[in-house]
């Protein structure tokens, strides 16, 4: 009797064995599925983090220029030096694409000589100094703002 109940039991559970599903690669499926959505997610976190990185270094680096530009007043190479100053606080920025303008009480200087005329003839007025930049948003070739400009226009009281 303990045989057959044994027995009984035991074909009992080879049948419910083979009934049952089996479920051991379902979690590699949906990985699977999941796995390409989160990795887009996470590269698009780091474009937009450097794109941001970008933005600060753009800022920075125009505030660095204005206060050079502002207490340039007897320096015989103020164009240059701010110039100098904004490639000093961009250093990790392409300077082949940064966009430069200064300007002193309103009038624009490209060289030395226009800006320290009009330095000279400006105290206590405004420098400006313009800066902008191209921002890349692109992930895996694919540009999400294609005409994105990082800028940053600050003022300084000419000393």
């Amino acid at each position: 009797m303990r045989d057959r109940t044994a027995i009984a039991v035991l074909v009992k559970m080879m049948c419910r064995a083979l009934h049952m599903r089996d479920i051991s690669g379902t979690a590699a499926i949906e990985f699977g599925l999941i796995a390409p959505v989160l990795l887009l997610m996470i590269i698009g976190m780091f474009v937009f983090g450097i794109a941001i990185h970008d933005y600060l270094t753009v800022t920075n680096a125009a505030q660095a220029g204005a206060f050079q530009l502002a207490i340039s007043r007897g320096d015989s190479t103020p164009y240059t030096d701010t110039t100098n100053a904004i490639y000093g606080a961009a250093p990790t920025l392409s300077r082949g694409q940064l966009t430069i303008t200064l300007s002193v009480n309103g009038s624009t200087c490209t060289s030395d000589g226009s800006c320290l005329a009009a330095l000279n003839s400006a105290a206590g007025k405004s420098a400006n100094v313009s800066v902008s930049y191209p921002c890349r948003l692109s992930v895996l070739g694919v540009n999400y703002f294609p005409n994105c400009t990082l800028s940053a226009r600050p003022t300084e009281r000419i000393q």
